[in-house]
């Protein structure tokens, strides 16, 4: 048995105005009209395709948070987004305070929505800026300039959303610790509520990945993450996730949902869901990843969404839990991984307790702690938890 967490909602918007060579994410550029209505309603039959199979419709949960993201969620109109959120609200009824995220880009036509985006129900917008600095975003395959990015954040802050974030990456070609350093500075002077600074990773079947560029050393990349932090901590924000920088209060619900290994919907191409039940079933949902596979679903009913579903065997539960959990730097409590997974701390004990030994954890009655060595050796601790192979 095990108590069904907090329920989320992930929308995936798959088309972009190009394919940056860095994204390894389900998006497709644009080619000619985006079929926006005919993507909305199918969008929200997926949705009915899911409250259907899982019973949601007879469940107590409400909708804690909502992310809309991509691709270039903000290629939608801020009509198209409001029948959307409307919806999805006549299917699942919200919470009070729910956190309602759309990614967009800073891109002048862009930013003039972002007013229509809030007024269509949206109170949270995650910028993708990447890099402030015109040569980078270039290399980067941004459409955007400085000039825009900034414009982007002045009219967050105008507008009065409850939140928007910054995007930003490090560990750029090229880039020099000095370099990477001004675009955290720069960011920072923006005064966002939250601020994503993470390092570019070259991911397989992307552009880079076959043509890879110069990336920094790895001296500069540590120099760049320890002066970073040190600037971010000193300006007010709080580390509480791998990449996840806020100012106290402005951390994002829908993340910490994911972390916290709780459940989430997904809708659109490729999107992903987990949700489980009270009788101990963890179920990980995947939908149809092309888009013209996807709105031929919603031309022929006959056809589903779901491209793949498969449960979540107990063995494989305590990996999954941790993996998420441990990019937190807030104490995990115990019982939440027995509430969450259904299995006893009992199941794990030889394994927590070697990574104590190994100084990775701090334990407490309560709670277990990871350490800055456990951070060190993130992929030791977490392989840990993995099912031992059939020999």
């Amino acid at each position: 048995m095990l108590t069904p967490p907090a329920l989320s909602l992930y929308v995936h918007i798959p088309w972009c105005v190009q394919k940056c060579p860095y994204c390894d994410f389900n998006s497709h550029a644009q080619k000619g009209e985006i079929p926006e209505q005919e993507y909305i309603s199918a969008l929200l039959e997926d949705l009915d395709t899911d409250i259907e199979k899982y019973h949601l419709d007879e469940s107590p949960r409400l909708l804690h948070s909502i992310f809309i993201g991509g691709g270039t969620p903000s290629l939608i109109s801020a009509q198209g987004i409001e029948t959307l959120l409307k919806g999805i609200e006549n299917r699942i009824a919200f919470k009070p305070d729910i956190e309602i995220t759309m990614e967009a880009n800073p891109g002048t036509i862009e930013a003039e929505r972002f007013a229509g985006y809030q007024k269509a129900g949206v109170n949270r917008i995650s910028i993708g800026v990447q890099s402030f600095e015109q040569q980078k975003l270039e290399r980067l395959g941004r459409i955007h300039g400085q000039d825009e990015a900034v414009n982007a954040a002045h009219l967050a802050h105008r507008i009065g959303l409850n939140s928007f974030n910054l995007d930003l990456m490090h560990g750029l070609p090229d880039q020099s610790v000095e370099q990477a350093l001004a675009d955290l500075d720069k960011a920072i002077e923006l005064n966002p509520p939250h601020l994503s600074w993470y390092q570019l990773t070259i991911e397989p079947n992307t552009l880079f990945y076959y043509k890879t560029p110069t990336l920094p050393d790895d001296d500069d990349l540590w120099d760049i993450f320890e002066l970073g932090h040190q600037k971010l901590a000193d300006a007010g924000y709080v580390q509480y996730e791998i990449s996840g920088y806020s100012k106290p209060g402005y951390q994002c619900q829908h993340n910490l949902n994911y972390w916290r290994f709780g459940d989430y919907l997904g809708i659109g191409c490729g999107a992903a869901g987990k949700v489980s039940f009270a009788d101990g079933r963890i179920v990980r949902t995947t939908k149809i990843k092309h888009p013209k596979g996807y709105l031929a679903a919603y031309q022929n009913l006959t056809k589903p969404y779901l491209s793949d579903e498969q449960l979540v065997a107990d063995e494989d539960r305590p990996f999954e839990f941790f993996m998420n959990r441990f990019r937190l730097m807030e104490p995990c409590p115990k019982q939440d991984f027995v509430t969450t997974t259904g299995l006893s701390l009992e199941s794990i004990k030889s394994t927590t307790d070697w990574a104590i030994e190994k100084g990775y954890l701090i334990d407490s009655e309560l709670n277990w702690q990871i350490t800055e060595k456990g951070k060190l050796f993130f992929n030791d601790l977490i392989e840990a938890f993995m099912p031992e192979e059939d020999e």
